[in-house]
């Protein structure tokens, strides 16, 4: 099949928009889109410290390229990768996400579960099952990855979240019933890194085709934890239902933006853990994070490490 802007032969079919696009135009369309997120968002200014949060998979390899592509000329604008090693046997390797960044001449650095709290999440998941690993992980990553960005000055935290990822996160708040969660706006809080999304309306068959195409030795595979998690039940919804109806996530994404522009939630108030000092929503009688609160659950031997400490 010929591409529909020129002659090439095509590498992809966009259902949603019904053109055939060869690897050419396929670049210029993705990194078209990307750029118009950052400019919509205004995510990108002059003076910040990006860092992509690199797991050595397909979406952040990606988001690593683009970022590196487009902030490389820039000296008003840095870039860096953190990984975060949760300790999964065979799935996880720090070597990987290390070799993306040194070929990019991206600075990197890493983190672990180990070093930080004293436990894996193999062994979270040998002690509670998988049923919540996907929510332990989340709490105890995201943690992690703030307290190393704030330590290297980073302004901004890239993640390789797209289109799917966050159609999905809009359909399981209303699935919920979660309507502060779907009316909260996004505002800055003091102590926690701003994060930015420039793959937010590229579909993640996309993400991938771009990952292919641009990186070499990314990590195709999935968490092998997350195969009961409610994001995969959502998925497989909502994928045949867009295969139906091409724009369906389109109009999720959309819809999710407009709820937050409402900002009919009631305010965030912030303060901070009395165990860790990271900030965390202040609530009466909650004296210590999520993150913590975890932690004391698992029985883990060590809480969030010191400032400083646990990564390389």
């Amino acid at each position: 099949m010929q591409c529909s802007k020129c002659r090439r032969e095509a590498i992809i079919y966009q259902r949603y928009s019904g053109l055939h696009l060869c690897e050419q135009h396929f670049n210029r369309d993705f990194e078209a889109k990307a750029k118009r997120a950052i400019r919509e968002h205004r995510w990108i200014e002059s003076g910040d410290r990006v860092a992509v949060a690199l797991s050595g998979g397909k979406d952040s390899s990606a988001v690593l390229f683009f970022l590196h592509s487009l902030l490389g000329e820039r000296r008003d604008v840095r870039l860096m990768a953190i990984t975060v090693d949760e300790g999964i046997a065979g799935y996880r390797d720090t070597d990987l996400a290390r070799k993306i960044s040194e070929e990019m001449g991206v600075p990197w650095v890493t983190a672990s579960f180990r070093d930080a709290y004293g436990i894996t999440l193999d062994e979270i998941v040998a002690r509670k099952g998988t049923g919540l690993s996907c929510t332990y992980c989340g709490v105890l990553r995201r943690a992690l990855m703030n307290r190393v960005a704030r330590e290297e000055g980073v302004t901004k935290f890239a993640y390789g979240f797209n289109l799917d990822d966050e159609a999905q996160s809009v359909l399981m708040n209303v699935l919920r019933g979660d309507a502060a969660q779907l009316t909260r706006p996004v505002r800055e809080v003091e102590g926690m890194i701003p994060r930015i999304r420039p793959f937010l309306y590229i579909p993640e068959r996309e993400v991938a085709l771009y990952a292919f195409l641009h990186v070499e030795g990314f990590d195709p595979a999935g968490c092998p934890y997350a195969v009961g998690a409610l994001r995969r039940d959502v998925r497989g919804v909502l994928d045949d239902y867009t295969y139906r109806h091409p724009a369906t996530k389109y109009s999720l994404v959309r819809l999710g933006e407009a709820l937050r522009r409402t900002g009919t939630a009631p305010e965030t108030v912030f303060g901070v853990c009395e165990r860790c000092g990271e900030p965390m929503p202040a609530e009466p009688g909650r004296e210590i994070c999520r993150a913590c609160q975890v932690l004391d659950e698992l029985g883990a031997p060590g809480g969030l490490s010191p400032p400083g400490g646990g990564y390389k």
